[in-house]
């Protein structure tokens, strides 16, 4: 099992250095000049080489890279240039954000999409199947910036049960699991977790009834095992192949969730995200891409791990 942990880590060496590079490189081929944010229009050619040398702008893109990387690896991933302020402390604080509306999502995603997969899996060709089956085609198939906008409207325009936009009361830098600021959390949570949800239950549907077709379940039920216990050997076998689509989605909720942080006005990673890809902010941008990078490897990394403890012969081969 270390053997195995060992070499996941390992392999996700080259990954994270994939993804800088990429990043680094998309960064610096798209149009536009990132000093124009805070460059005033009549602004000097004197000027303009002060900032560029001081943002490193005037090297060469490898030395550039170089320079991002070696920084990195200390914890520093520069300055913003249009806020000024460290860009690590802004995307610490926004990813911080975004982890807390993720994992709500993806609890209540996980929650219901397996209900729903089982139940359908389970029952197949009833009518529980194909109520649980269009749930999850409708969950999947509905844009969530559009359902996010809905439920707006519905809970919080018409009904006013619960607020718009923000994240507490006071702002999100006093954050507390309490019912003021939850309440805040739950329309954008509700909103990300309808994608995922419809995932896995259309993944844990297809394992539940492609496991109730093995041989091993006719000598389980052969043998005068109760539904009950049929049901656990079924769920203990559909686990590591739901946690992958688990890990997966949780990840895509860490670096897809732009459009509903945009309409909720949340101040996460997808928020930061929009902000600085309007102003062209470069270092906030490669912070921002390479932070959520590196966690969708670590999770990737951790559901691998844990769907070896599930299932030893994954280890094995």
């Amino acid at each position: 099992m270390l053997a195995y942990c060992l070499r996941r880590a390992i392999y996700a060496v080259p990954t994270m250095i994939g993804v800088a590079l990429v990043c680094f490189v998309l960064m610096h081929i798209a149009p536009g000049d990132p000093l124009v944010a805070i460059l005033p229009p009549d602004a000097s050619a004197d000027l303009q080489a002060q900032l560029r040398e001081l943002y490193g702008l005037n090297r060469s893109l490898p030395e550039q890279f170089a320079m991002w990387v070696w920084r990195a690896l200390h914890g520093d991933l520069g300055v913003s240039i249009a806020s000024n302020r460290a860009v690590a402390g802004e995307v610490l604080s926004a990813v911080g954000n975004t982890l807390r509306i993720a994992l709500v999502a993806a609890f209540i995603g996980f929650a219901f999409g397996c209900l729903f997969g089982l139940l359908a899996g389970y029952f197949r060709g009833t009518w529980i199947d194909r109520l649980a089956s269009i749930c999850s085609v409708l969950g999947v198939s509905v844009p969530h910036y559009w359902l996010g906008m809905v439920m707006v409207i519905l809970f919080s325009s018409q009904l006013m049960w619960l607020p718009a936009t923000g994240a507490g009361p006071s702002g999100s830098s006093d954050w507390a699991w309490d019912w003021a600021h939850l309440q805040f959390l739950l329309l954008p949570a509700l909103t990300m977790s309808v994608i995922p949800m419809g995932i896995i239950a259309r993944t844990v549907r297809a394992l539940v009834a492609d496991i109730l077709e093995q041989e091993f379940i006719v000598g389980l039920r052969a043998k005068g095992l109760t539904h009950t216990g049929v049901l656990r050997h079924m769920v203990k076998n559909a686990a590591p192949t739901a946690l992958a689509v688990l890990g997966l989605q949780l990840g895509y909720l860490l670096g897809g969730s732009i459009l509903i942080e945009t309409v909720f006005s949340w101040p996460g990673a997808g928020l930061l995200l929009n902000t600085a890809i309007f102003q062209r902010d470069l270092p906030l941008l490669q912070g921002t891409i390479l932070v959520l990078a590196l966690f969708f490897v670590v999770l990737n990394l951790l559901v691998d791990v844990l769907q070896t403890l599930l299932d030893p012969r994954i280890a094995r081969s």
